[in-house]
């Protein structure tokens, strides 16, 4: 870890007026740093800024600064963003660990943690050896020449599928963002991974009401249960009338570039009966347009299978 320069804001806009790299849990700043990935000159302890807080009297607010733990145990949380918070990481690291920072954290691909072999996300124009080398865990679905690593949150494919959007701050006022629109597909400039400003913090997450999410679960694939990337995700929420299916919403992790909403699975499902046949049609659609690497070739039956699995869960009783 090289020499760097920490001091502690007391307020937001003590933290706006000055440039520098914002710390919270620091589960995966501080990671990079050691691996020298990442090497800031300032960092900012935003620790003390007022930026909790969960209120869910309409819809659902979670300040940037909330852990992951305490807000999977709150009960007006939905039940998929719970999920999918309770099988991130170890509990440690879930007790530490911000809202914030979960949804800014990096692709945990081997090549871009790795300072001696090239990576177009930490150094542009150096190349993808991910392309040709070790991919059983890239993407198979937003890649691009440049990247094909995927994205490491399970939170962020939960708040995707229910319309989350984020707030952002800065020394100039703040904006909204829809979060399916904050996170950037790699394309030419893998190394720009989201729409977040220089000097811009994210203060606030919004989830809009809707009620039937009430029926809504996470469904991870993974090697081993206890702290593990996703090979596969899916989280799902369903809204079931007379047995069948009035309104879905479908998002996947583990197997893209970005968190992965699936409309044209979405639209197969409305209207559909509650069964497994029809879940099996619309879950096929989920693999249109993905292209398989030397190694990864499984995630697309895994995929398919996923989305089914997490469908079934949901056919029965809300949870």
């Amino acid at each position: 870890m090289r020499p760097f320069e920490l001091t502690a804001p007391a307020t937001a806009e003590e933290a706006l007026a000055a440039p520098g790299t914002f710390l919270a849990g620091g589960t995966t700043l501080v990671d990079l740093m050691k691996l020298d990935v990442l090497a800031p000159q300032r960092v900012l302890d935003i620790n003390a800024l007022p930026l909790r807080g969960i209120d869910a009297s309409d819809g659902l607010r979670i300040g940037a600064l909330e852990r992951m733990s305490d807000v999977a145990r709150h009960p007006g949380v939905y039940p998929v963003i719970s999920r999918a918070l309770e099988q991130s990481a170890s509990q440690q690291l879930r007790n530490m660990a911000t809202i914030g920072g979960n949804l800014l954290q990096r692709t945990r691909c081997g090549y871009f943690r790795d300072v001696a072999v090239p990576c177009n996300k930490r150094a542009p124009g150096s190349g993808c050896p991910a392309r040709e080398g070790a991919n059983r865990m890239h993407a198979v679905l937003g890649t691009s020449d440049s990247c094909v690593a995927t994205h490491a949150s399970d939170l962020a494919v939960a708040l995707v599928a229910l319309d989350a959007r984020v707030t952002l701050a800065s020394a100039e006022g703040t904006r909204s963002v829809a979060l399916a629109d904050f996170y950037r597909l790699p394309g030419d400039t893998p190394h720009v991974e989201n729409d977040l400003r220089p000097g811009e913090l994210v203060t606030e997450v919004v989830v809009p009401r809707l009620e039937w999410a009430a029926r809504s679960t996470y469904v991870k694939v993974r090697d081993r249960r206890s702290y593990e990337f996703a090979l596969c995700s899916a989280a799902v929420a369903l809204d079931i009338r007379d047995s069948r299916v009035v309104d879905a919403r479908v998002a996947v992790g583990g197997v893209a570039t970005v968190p992965w909403r699936l409309p044209a699975v979405e639209e197969a499902l409305r209207g559909a009966p509650v069964s497994e046949a029809a879940f099996l049609d619309a879950a096929a659609l989920a693999t249109d347009g993905a292209v398989a690497l030397s190694e990864n070739g499984f995630k697309l039956p895994l995929l398919r299978r996923t989305i089914v699995r997490a469908l079934l869960e949901m056919g029965g009783s809300p949870a």
